[in-house]
């Protein structure tokens, strides 16, 4: 067999190189940052670990974790476990717990001082006017008084002050909600038969109001809270509530609790012309 010439070999090598250089990809290096820019990796927490890899990752976390959950509706943007939303209503009725609290601690150290103001011994006219033990207890007989008077001071004055009751969505007593549910009723059917007009037309939206009323029924004040953006109608449900007014009398448990009460609530004129109202705690 006649051996290759040197031409062949070099047209041989020609074309080896040129098909290997056909197999490489020249790649815009702009282009090949932007696909990492355009498909961010989120950094997150899980608190779940599985065996398996997921196929495609949609962030990185400590560990990995395919598949689980439901991943229509997404994932939590926080690390910490979902909490329940806390409504005002609950922080009113933890205030109104905490508040009780304090009254009975403040009433156990009024008993405790007058205790230890009784047990001292008077003073005693016999011994030297420089005595050092009876100068020590009439200095913490002077500082018990002074305690006493202002215990009592504050507690004159929270009795002078008229207590009032939060009405909430919390609030779990049965005499506060058949109460409320008696001045819903008549708030409701004025409202409903009494529905806002201006000009001749219907006036429909919401407003949330703040309704204070006496032991005695007496509607002492109407705020609104937040306004349904017409002030014709904001007014108009104040004259509602007002008009409706007086309530029923506190009955003896409930005056045993509150002078007044204070009711915080959703009031919609609706489309079917009817007043809805709902308890609420914002």
């Amino acid at each position: 067999m006649k051996s290759p010439s040197t031409l062949q070999i070099a047209l041989g090598f020609s074309v080896a190189l040129h098909a290997v250089l056909l197999t490489v990809r020249f790649v815009d290096p702009e282009r090949f940052n932007r696909v990492f820019q355009d498909t961010p990796l989120e950094v997150i927490l899980v608190n779940a670990k599985s065996k398996e890899r997921p196929d495609v990752a949609k962030a990185i976390a400590q560990t990995s974790l395919a598949g689980g959950g439901e991943a229509e509706k997404g994932r939590a943007t926080s690390p910490l476990p979902p909490s329940a939303l806390t409504e005002l209503g609950d922080a009113a009725e933890d205030a109104q717990r905490q508040v009780d609290a304090m009254q009975q601690q403040q009433t156990m150290l009024l008993a405790q001082i007058s205790k230890q103001l009784a047990a001292m011994p008077p003073p005693d006219p016999t011994l030297p006017a420089n005595d050092a033990a009876q100068a020590d207890r009439e200095e913490k007989r002077k500082q018990l008084i002074k305690i006493l008077a202002e215990i009592e001071r504050r507690i004159n004055e929270e009795n002078a002050r008229p207590k009032k009751r939060y009405i909430s969505p919390a609030t779990r007593e049965e005499v506060y909600a058949v109460y409320y549910d008696t001045l819903r009723r008549k708030i409701e059917d004025r409202g409903t038969v009494n529905f806002p007009e201006m000009a001749g037309k219907k006036l429909y939206g919401e407003l949330t109001m703040v309704l204070t009323i006496n032991f005695d029924g007496r509607v002492l004040d109407t705020e609104v809270a937040e306004t349904s953006g017409n002030l014709a109608l904001d007014r108009r449900a104040q004259l509602i509530v007002r008009s409706t007014g007086p309530f029923g009398t506190f009955n003896e448990a409930m005056r045993r609790k509150a002078d007044q009460i204070v009711v915080v609530s959703r009031f919609k004129f609706t489309r079917d012309d009817t007043l809805e109202t709902k308890l609420t705690g914002r």
